[in-house]
């Protein structure tokens, strides 16, 4: 018979609260790092401060760099790499 692990060690709660902030949790992953939450203090501001990134985040309407223009971006960045190394 296998053993079911609910407790899990802060690393792997970190982790999880970082996959609940982006939706790619899975609602075993979510019961486990509630369980965790309930008797680790750390872990428990790590979630709080989370939580407060992510709702900053949404409330400040940032607007991001369109595929393009982070490609061209890119491109430029390596080739002022490559012409300093060249140096």
């Amino acid at each position: 018979m296998s053993k079911i692990k609910v407790f899990i060690p802060c690393d792997d709660a970190n982790h999880v609260c970082d996959k609940t902030q982006y939706k790619e949790a899975t609602l075993w992953e979510k019961i486990k790092l509630n369980i965790h939450l309930i008797y680790c203090r750390a872990c428990r501001k790590y979630t709080k401060n989370n939580t407060k990134l992510t709702k900053a985040m949404k409330k400040s309407e940032v607007e991001c760099l369109d595929r393009k223009c982070k490609e061209t971006m890119k491109l430029d960045f390596e080739k002022a790499l490559k012409d300093h190394a060249s140096q």
